[in-house]
């Protein structure tokens, strides 16, 4: 890279200082990726009749996305870092964008999966870019804080309004519109970019490509293995493979990253506690949020009957939830520092998980699933801030895309990895429980109608049915309370970030959450 171009100055935007439109459209990248997550789950039946997928395919097209998305992280990050994170962004947008399109438009299982694919390579381009830009667009104080909580509140509550999203469209239009709608919106933001964000300096470096093709095969390994686990057990010769393959691409990353002089993460920002201690918790909590989603979903509408777009409804609380935490957070950051919410946010989403381990086929939308959601909107909404503050602040300009992207990447592959344990959990509990059920049905001497559909399909008639599924699922919530319950620890023994008052009095540092060396 020529050295000119290091050295010049970074470009503003074209229409002056405008925060707020700055904001919105740094929000709306990331909320278009992270609705992406969840809006095409509602969407999956139709998918499957569509295209003729099988229900072991079909799940590629939820892991073609959270393979690239969560792989590619690091690397999204350290491009920004280099080469300008405007125009980072606005290139992972509009990959993002085609790749929607070419979904939208497939007629063969195989250019939906490829199609996804590149979408999860242009979400790991965009998303990390885009939490950098608030620290390049924003001071360090109560004006980064709000925009964080903006962030936050997007980040958190995209999940939740992807699901609605997905009801809606693929009622009243078509499933293939769940892909569509991310066209418009992210050639939006490519025109506005240039006009209304500021780009970074394009910082002095190379691409460390060994130590991004094995970060990125190695969590791709990761979570295919555990994937693979929740389909074909433990003991599967692929899943041992690609455990055995993570193993050691993952210790060869560790090394090279350890010995390069330009590592794609440098190791050294795991030195400090609260950022150490604030990827931890982003790991355990995401698999919690995803259960939420798939598990929830689940029951309520197989138990609960809920039509595609009613199920959507019903996250409506979740996402308030996570919206007004977000917003009291980051106002209260400068007053009780990060430790509280932490602690505070951690605890509400143990409780939350705690509710829905009693789930059950008695369980209403208002007793069983509307309490619980509140409590972990809440909590999660309660941490995000703290969480981006402790992860971003303090590093070196030159790394905050690496920061930003292990950040991303502990959230995308917590809860692919999680969510894939609960799966396994799941499945297992189902099994189990489904040899009772099957017990008491041809104990209550069925209808010989009855037990002929029973012998030609293997189904068992809805109540049974129904307490196989919400049995399962409190068991699998069991275990996410596990992770819930991890998190509570670090929040509380781990962190240790400094009071307020001993916080930094320079200048746009005074009430900034600080973390410590």
């Amino acid at each position: 890279m020529p050295a000119a171009l290091i050295k010049t100055a970074p470009p503003q935007a074209r229409r002056g200082q405008h925060p707020g439109v700055a904001l919105t459209v740094i929000a709306a990248t990331q909320l278009m990726v992270v609705l992406d997550a969840t809006i095409v789950n509602i969407a999956l039946p139709h998918i499957a009749t569509s295209l003729k997928l099988s229900t072991t395919n079909l799940s590629w097209v939820i892991n073609a996305y959270t393979l690239t998305f969560g792989g590619l992280l690091l690397l999204g990050g350290r491009i920004g870092d280099i080469l300008g994170r405007r125009r980072t962004l606005m290139a992972g947008v509009l990959l993002f964008s085609l790749a929607s399109l070419l979904g939208g438009l497939a007629t063969a299982p195989w250019m939906l999966l490829t199609a996804r694919a590149l979408q999860g390579m242009g979400g790991a381009i965009a998303s990390p870019t885009a939490l950098s830009l608030i620290t390049t667009n924003f001071q360090e104080g109560p004006a980064r804080n709000r925009a964080f909580g903006v962030f936050s509140a997007v980040a958190g509550a995209g999940g939740a309004i992807g699901m609605l999203a997905g009801g809606m469209l693929t009622s009243w239009l078509s499933w293939r519109w769940v892909l569509f709608v991310n066209v418009p919106i992210g050639i939006a933001i490519a025109l506005l970019a240039p006009l209304y964000i500021n780009d970074s300096e394009r910082r002095p470096g190379r691409f460390d490509f060994p130590g991004a093709f094995t970060a990125t095969l190695g969590m791709v390994s990761l979570v295919y293995g555990f994937i693979r686990a929740s389909q074909d057990g433990w003991s599967d010769p692929w899943t041992l493979g690609a455990f055995g393959a993570a193993v050691v691409l993952l210790s060869s990353f560790l090394l090279i990253e350890s010995r390069t002089a330009e590592p794609i993460t440098p190791l050294k920002m795991f030195r400090n506690r609260n950022r150490s201690g604030s990827y931890g918790i982003m790991l355990c909590l995401a698999a919690a949020m995803f259960s939420i989603f798939f598990f929830v979903t689940l029951f309520v509408q197989d138990v609960l009957d809920y039509s595609p777009l009613r199920a959507g409804i019903a996250y409506l609380p979740l996402s308030a939830a996570i919206i007004i935490a977000a917003q009291v957070s980051a106002r209260l950051q400068a007053k009780f520092g990060a430790k509280p919410f932490l602690v505070l946010g951690s605890l509400l989403v143990t409780a939350g998980i705690a509710w829905f381990t009693q789930i059950s086929t008695d369980s209403g939308y208002l007793t069983g699933v509307l309490g619980p959601t509140l409590l972990f909107g809440f909590g999660m909404g309660s941490i995000f801030v703290p969480i981006m503050l402790t992860a971003t602040s303090g590093v070196a300009p030159q790394e905050s895309g690496a920061a930003s992207g292990l950040l991303n990447t502990t959230q995308q592959v917590g809860g692919s990895l999680g969510l894939s344990i609960l799966v396994t959990v799941f499945g297992t509990a189902t099994r189990h429980e489904g040899k009772q059920q099957v017990a008491k049905f041809l104990s209550s001497h069925p209808t010989p109608q009855q037990l002929a559909t029973f012998k030609s399909s293997g189904q068992l008639p809805n109540a049974y049915a129904d307490q196989v599924l919400a049995h399962s699922i409190a068991t699998a919530f069991e275990m996410g309370l596990v992770f819930a319950l991890i998190a509570v620890i670090i929040a509380v023994f781990v962190m240790k970030p400094k009071p307020p008052q001993d916080a930094p009095t320079g200048p746009g540092l005074r009430e900034a959450p600080p973390i410590a060396a």
